[in-house]
């Protein structure tokens, strides 16, 4: 899907969150202010969320209540996959709730095989190209 604006991605976040369910693991991928975040908003107001979402570059993990538990981790700042399991990042791959990860790369080895990989990419024109692959059960942006 291509989207023209912020708003236009987070109705797109809005429309996939509608489909995640308990245990759902999403890797939000893309550049630095590609829409990662943005995307996350969108999910977090299609589970009944409204405290601002934040990317949690800082304190690495975000927990919301909704109708859904919803786990936010942006995982910029982390050097790898043993700083992550020294956290006890382990935890949130497999969460009693959905668990949004940011820069999931860095953990790639880790996740599990059934996680939704959402890619943002910025065109040339400013526009985002939005992309959804794997997870275990159907999720669109139609």
């Amino acid at each position: 899907m291509i989207s023209h604006s912020e708003k236009e991605t987070e109705e797109l976040g809005m429309k996939f969150g509608s489909s995640l369910r308990r245990g759902d693991l999403v890797s939000l991928v893309g550049s630095l202010g590609a829409g990662k975040t943005v995307f996350a908003k969108g999910i977090a107001k299609s589970l009944g969320i409204s405290e601002a979402i934040v990317s949690p570059t800082f304190t690495l993990v975000q927990e919301y209540e909704g109708r859904e538990k919803l786990y936010h981790l942006d995982l910029y700042r982390l050097s790898g996959e043993d700083e992550f399991e020294s956290m006890g990042g382990e935890d949130f791959l497999y969460p009693d709730g959905i668990t949004l990860i940011e820069w999931a790369e860095k953990i790639e080895e880790m996740m599990p095989s059934d996680a939704f990989t959402v890619t943002i990419s910025i065109l040339s024109d400013g526009t985002r190209d939005i992309s959804i692959k794997g997870g275990s059960h159907e999720c669109s942006l139609s």
